[in-house]
């Protein structure tokens, strides 16, 4: 199988220095890209920047912002079987990237800012692929609920939901506590390292694409 697997965070400029971001290490992501290639499968990793190491048997390209990740993904998601959108993309860029760094000349700065394309959005609408498509939701609150509205809104097979306001899980951490939704049903994968939970969930995405392919 061919799988396409996003990653870790975007960063949007704001000027030279300063840039917009988020928290997500891109550990899950690397852990599903590295349990993929070593159930025998070719990977794609498409990443934002991130401290990781690039798993081994996985062909990795690094991009910067949420622009340079729709358009990587839009490039090569045709030739994929499934794909998996595990990266953190910034909603938001800057309206207006100074060229100089942005002296800070009063006691408020007003930055204007303009939406990034959806690529979870665009796989089945716009790119018109029709592979296992799986979407991940980082909530704090309302978790089955807003990833079933994802998964219904976006056309996905598999939405995979955690609660980053826990202590301990999700963002910059090891472990996770992750809530695998389906079309019909939900089940909670109780919370482990998140190279311990990887190999499961890739044990039930190929359960999903291979019903895909009877179908």
């Amino acid at each position: 199988m061919r799988v396409l697997v996003t990653a870790g965070p975007t960063r949007e400029a704001l000027d030279p220095v300063r840039y917009l971001s988020n928290r997500s290490s891109g550990k899950m992501g690397y852990a599903l890209a590295d349990a993929f290639a070593r159930a025998g499968h070719q990977v794609l990793l498409v990443s934002g920047p991130s401290v990781l190491e690039v798993p081994e048997g996985v062909d990795f390209l690094p991009v910067e912002t949420g622009l340079e990740m729709f358009e990587a993904v839009k490039r090569h998601l045709g030739r994929m079987d499934a794909a998996l959108f595990a990266a953190a993309v910034a909603d938001y860029r800057a309206a207006e990237i100074s060229d100089r760094k942005i002296k800070k000349d009063g006691e408020t700065l007003k930055l204007e800012l303009v939406r990034n394309p959806d690529i979870l959005g665009s796989a089945r609408a716009s790119f018109g692929f029709t592979g296992t498509l799986v979407g991940f939701a980082a909530e704090t609150e309302n978790l089955e609920h807003n990833a079933r509205e994802k998964l219904r809104r976006k056309g996905c097979d598999l939405v995979i939901a955690n609660d980053v306001s826990k202590p301990g899980i999700g963002f910059d951490s090891d472990r996770n506590e992750v809530l695998l939704v389906f079309p019909e049903h939900s089940e909670a994968m109780p919370e482990d390292e998140k190279h311990h939970l990887a190999p499961k969930i890739v044990r039930e995405i190929e359960r999903l694409a291979a019903e895909r392919a009877t179908h």
